[in-house]
């Protein structure tokens, strides 16, 4: 179980060039990104997926690809593609009613983001998505993640609610959706995705979305032109949007 760093896709030293340049020269910085893997498939795993991206977009993105704290429990679907081990987040029975081990992979990724942190903004994709979208409300409401900073912005990819909500369950996020989401969002939905409906329910409970449909199915999409351009401005605006915090204060001790 261990998290794939991946600072514009290179492995080994990680370089901070911002730190370098003289203060009157600072570019915008490069979000760091913590990624959620799908259900049963792995931190690798989604990072091959993501890699397809123009590289126009990843050079400019600090990826962290975090597997999950469990090994997976049955089958994966990605036998014929990839590679074991496999993970799963958390378990959830047949009908959604019940959730195993959920407050315990919360632990788990504020763990990883004290130890490895501090992260700027998620990414998720099918079981991870669910818990990317959910993570801004859970802070908001105090229920999760209150050790470490807000999320800032977030990327959805084949997401949804979890479907155990309408059971009052997990109980960390029944509360998660009550308030429209201010968190920045960028959300890919599949016209051949099983979660296409829910995934645009998901869409109506944030403020300001940018969604990118695209003809797939329930996969990490590859990026035309247009999609491209798409995803090229919500960053451009995350980076501002970072450049234009106030630095924190430096101690003289």
């Amino acid at each position: 179980m261990l998290g794939h760093s991946y600072p514009c896709f290179q492995t080994g030293l990680r370089l901070n060039m911002t730190a370098m340049a003289p203060e009157n020269h600072l570019k915008p910085k490069n979000p760091r990104i913590l990624c959620l893997h799908g259900f049963r498939t792995s931190g690798r795993i989604l990072q091959a997926g993501i890699g397809k991206w123009p590289d126009t977009i990843l050079r400019d993105l600090d990826l962290d690809f975090l597997d999950a704290p469990f090994p997976a429990t049955g089958k994966s679907d990605v036998e014929r593609f990839f590679d074991p081990p496999y993970y799963e987040w958390y378990q959830a029975s047949k009908g959604f009613k019940e959730y195993r081990n959920f407050e315990e992979c919360l632990a788990y990724i504020e763990d990883y983001m004290l130890k490895n942190g501090p992260f700027d903004g998620l990414l998720g994709f099918s079981q991870g998505a669910f818990l990317t979208a959910a993570i801004p409300g859970m802070q908001e409401q105090g229920t999760a993640l209150t050790k470490v900073p807000k999320v800032k912005f977030l990327v959805i990819i084949s997401g949804a609610k979890f479907p155990g909500l309408m059971f009052g369950e997990p109980k960390a996020a029944v509360n998660a959706f009550s308030s429209p989401v201010r968190c920045p969002s960028l959300h890919f939905i599949g016209e051949r995705d099983f979660l296409k409906t829910e995934g645009e329910v998901l869409v109506e409970s944030f403020v300001e979305p940018v969604v990118i449909h695209h003809s797939g199915g329930h996969i990490i999409p590859k990026l035309d032109t247009k999609a491209e351009e798409k995803v090229l401005s919500f960053f451009q605006g995350i980076r501002q949007m970072l450049s234009d915090e106030p630095a924190p204060v430096r101690s003289l001790m």
